[in-house]
């Protein structure tokens, strides 16, 4: 039964927010973090808020009915291919797909980047340039630094990525708010409703390290894959505050479009 309740952040609950789940955890992740749901209350919850959890990898979504009383929704990382066919991904796209029309907050990120891009009509695909695994500096576009300037959100920004899909196409009428070296969509807006981040704010060098690990141990990546995005964490740190402020003011409503 999807809708877990992760509790409310104080005692008054002002605002409603849902996560949606797309990433089977593991036993670590869930053993020294609470599982990600938790890692990203911890980045965007705040006092008064009520966050519950809907794990869509098991095709657990929020029932129409009950869409009108959140605020907003997040949508996390997948080892899937926001491109697949399996169900449970066509059940989400149809479903941010409602969400777009009654234009409610969504922020996706890595997949949910992605899986965004490809219900509002983007395409996804293999990266061109392979995998990007590590502490990635993505450039805010002109606009995008100008916009977030009340943010004091830096003109280069740090962040943890592991991907090796990304977006080839926006969908109509979006906007790119961010490029790297590797990647030409790292963020992309629709509206003041919909953002997409490619890489993970959420993460911190450990939680990346031990998923390193894990993909290194099922051969999904190679040595050389694995010690250059150590060598990364080793020398850079993620800009973990500003991507804190960022994610907040999109989803909190806090960003004057």
């Amino acid at each position: 039964m999807g809708g877990e309740n992760g509790g409310e952040v104080g005692k008054k609950v002002r605002r409603k927010f849902a996560v949606l789940l797309c990433a089977e955890e593991s036993e670590y992740v869930k053993k020294v973090y609470g599982g990600y749901f938790k890692v990203f209350v911890g980045l965007l919850g705040e006092e008064g808020e009520t966050w519950d959890v809907y794990r869509a990898a098991r095709r657990e979504l929020p029932c129409m009915e009950d869409v009108g009383t959140y605020d907003g929704f997040v949508i996390t990382g997948s080892c899937n291919d926001a491109h697949g066919d399996d169900q449970w991904i066509n059940d989400l796209v149809s479903f941010l797909k409602a969400l777009d029309s009654l234009k409610k907050k969504v922020l996706g990120v890595c997949f949910g980047h992605q899986i965004l891009s490809r219900a509002l009509g983007g395409k996804t695909g293999r990266a061109k340039k392979g995998w990007d695994i590590g502490v990635t500096c993505i450039h805010p576009s002109h606009s995008t630094f100008k916009l977030l300037a009340s943010l004091r959100i830096p003109s280069h920004l740090r962040v943890i990525e592991c991907h090796r899909d990304e977006v080839w196409q926006l969908p109509p009428h979006a906007e790119v708010m961010a490029s790297s070296e590797k990647t030409g969509v790292e963020m992309f807006r629709c509206g003041d409703h919909i953002m997409g981040i490619q890489g993970h704010p959420e993460y911190n060098k450990d939680i990346l390290l031990h998923l390193v690990d894990r993909l290194l141990q099922r051969n999904l990546i190679q040595t050389c894959h694995a010690e250059a995005a150590k060598a990364s964490l080793d020398a850079r740190e993620p800009d973990q505050e500003a991507w804190k402020r960022l994610c907040k003011g999109f989803l909190k409503g806090h960003i004057s479009w």
